[in-house]
């Protein structure tokens, strides 16, 4: 194609890689699989809740909380999806399939999420990007990253995430008590009205271990653990951040990898930098046309979740310390508003 090898800053036309019959078909959304795919989430979610309470058995609940804590990452991706208006055309089904269905399972919030989401594919990878903190600090020792796990697979770093969300949903704290509390119902009501009759749910199947064992505390463990791997994946030591085929990575991964680490086409990340109104079943498609372009050979490309994580743990332990301040700077420069977007979005 005329023109393919020219590479604007940061941003790239589908022309330059793919005929507009192409482009016209990958847009195309199929209602039945966006809402197809948060049913699969759900049937997965279920079977792994019905094999820990029909067998109870330290294996059986370890495997239903990777599998419920790899779907409640799946809901994430999917109001990803409803945050870019994919799941159906209509804009207020989308959004009430997006909320009920997807963000309120897991303490999420889909408008706060998609203000603050919308300035990362606006500013990937520069100053300005409130997704700058998930992949600046990259590469890290082991040691670190050791460190990360272990807060996350203990349920630390989620207890962080709420808290933060409900003391900024509760806001002044000065106010009058039921002032607070009403802000508090504004902003986590939906998320709490789902997780109450959840809970009734599954005490009623499972009984009163049910809830907090086969939903917080994958939410709180798994879920944490495949997040940070997949945000290390998307952003992290990618090779040129002012180039749009180099400043986010696709990763190939591996069926056990999509079981357990990267759901309904989230590996495709290139493809939907690119062209972010794409559905995400139609990921691959772009990804092939892709590949098979005169751009193909430049593109961020890593085979497996493995290969990424030694690229990203490359830093010598000798060289292991404290990143907090660090952190904090980038996170005051992502802007307040921002921030403020990303703790009442749950994340």
């Amino acid at each position: 194609m005329d023109g393919a090898t020219v590479v604007p800053p940061r941003r790239m036309p589908a022309k330059a890689f793919m005929t507009e019959a192409q482009l016209a078909g990958v847009r195309t959304r199929n209602p039945w699989r966006g809402v197809g795919m948060i049913a699969h989430a759900w049937a997965v979610i279920g079977a792994a809740m019905a094999l820990a309470i029909v067998w109870p058995h330290p294996l059986t609940i370890v495997l239903a909380i990777m599998l419920i804590g790899s779907r409640q990452l799946g809901l994430a991706i999917l109001m990803h999806e409803g945050a870019h208006g994919l799941i159906v055309a209509d804009e207020k089904a989308n959004l009430s399939i997006s909320q009920w269905l997807c963000a309120y399972p897991i303490f999420a919030e889909t408008r706060a999420y998609r203000r603050y989401h919308l300035k990362h594919h606006a500013h990937t990878q520069t100053e300005d990007d409130p997704d700058l903190i998930l992949s600046a600090p990259f590469p890290i020792t082991r040691a670190s990253y050791r460190r990360k796990f272990w807060r996350d697979i203990t349920g630390q770093t989620g207890y962080e995430q709420r808290k933060a969300q409900v003391i900024g949903a509760l806001g002044d704290r000065s106010r009058p008590l039921m002032d607070q509390l009403s802000d508090l119902w504004r902003v986590l009501g939906g998320a709490l009205t789902f997780n109450v009759l959840l809970a009734v749910v599954l005490t009623a199947l499972g009984g009163w271990w049910a809830y907090p064992v086969l939903w917080l505390v994958p939410l709180l463990t798994w879920f944490q653990v495949v997040t940070r791997v997949r945000n290390i994946a998307e952003h992290a030591v990618v090779s040129d951040s002012d180039d749009p085929l180099r400043n986010t990575r696709t990763t190939l991964a591996s069926r056990l990898e999509r079981l357990f680490v990267a759901p309904y086409y989230v590996n495709y990340h290139l493809e939907h930098h690119l062209l972010f109104y794409v559905p995400a079943y139609n990921l691959p498609r772009v990804h092939q046309i892709l590949r098979s372009g005169p751009l193909g050979g430049r593109i961020e490309l890593e085979r497996g979740y493995a290969a990424v994580l030694r690229k990203a743990l490359s830093k010598p332990d000798a060289m292991d310390g404290p990143g907090a301040l660090a952190s904090r700077a980038r996170r005051a420069a992502a802007g307040a508003k921002a921030e403020g977007d990303r703790v009442r979005g749950g994340f």
